[in-house]
């Protein structure tokens, strides 16, 4: 395990913070930080505590430090089915069931699929990804969903950028970088250089038999998670891009 100096020093590089930034949003001295980096200092645990919230470090990255510190951990990641859950398996139900007749997808840390609404297990039911699946893996591998995608590159770039942000938010996660990794073999280096402007949102566009369905997406997440996965889970709701989109799906 490494020691609670060489994590702190990890995480404050990762938030690109000096030791006087990490002080001050801290509210304490520079030479401190400095004590608890070289190992001249212990922490006590409630001080790895707030310079966790500070660099918002994520919730099992959090316990590493406490551990490394010498502490027991703070947060647990509870089984999907545990009862403390019940409300928040509910919620997800209820969101995704009445974002119906639009496609609608519950994902984890690592774009796992756990949930998916009706429309959305239609459309992705027949490209091969279903609740369990990696939608990076269907994503990035030759088969169904990328001959599916019209866009694909396109797609590629921002989920490129979307994968370096969440991986550096966890610190470095290795599943995601290697995903980062594939993208990048897989780029074939074409840019869009048009001087027209930007469109108001990326829309992802699957081809549908003969008809092509264009969505754009927003992502929530549970506010004030405890339990580990929970705090990594996303719901992605997808909405139609266009008006021949929102006919085929309300028809």
């Amino acid at each position: 395990m490494d020691p609670f100096g060489h994590l702190l020093k990890h995480w404050r590089s990762r938030r690109r913070y000096s030791q006087l930034d990490l002080a001050v949003a801290a509210n304490v001295s520079s030479r401190h930080i400095s004590f608890l980096e070289t190992g001249r200092s212990q922490p006590s645990r409630a001080m790895v505590l707030q310079l966790s919230e500070v660099m918002d470090v994520p919730l099992a990255e959090r316990n590493a430090l406490l551990a490394s510190a010498g502490f027991s951990v703070a947060y647990v990641e509870r089984a999907a089915d545990s009862r403390d859950l019940q409300f928040v398996r509910e919620a997800i139900a209820w969101t995704l069931e009445r974002h119906d007749p639009y496609p609608a997808i519950a994902f984890d840390r690592h774009w796992r699929v756990r949930k998916l609404n009706r429309c959305a297990t239609a459309l992705l039911g027949r490209l091969g990804v279903g609740e369990g699946d990696s939608l990076l893996d269907a994503f990035l591998s030759a088969g169904p969903l990328r001959d599916a995608l019209v866009n694909w590159q396109e797609i590629a770039r921002e989920l490129r950028t979307r994968l370096r942000t969440e991986s550096m938010h966890f610190g470095g996660d290795p599943v995601l970088e290697e995903a980062i990794d594939r993208l990048d073999a897989l780029d074939d280096g074409e840019r869009n250089d048009s001087r027209a402007p930007s469109p108001a949102v990326i829309s992802v566009e699957y081809r549908a038999g003969p008809e092509v369905l264009s969505f754009f997406s927003t992502i929530s997440q549970f506010g004030s998670a405890e339990d580990i996965a929970l705090a990594d889970l996303k719901i992605e709701m997808m909405f139609p891009a266009n008006e021949a989109t929102r006919r085929a799906l309300l028809d």
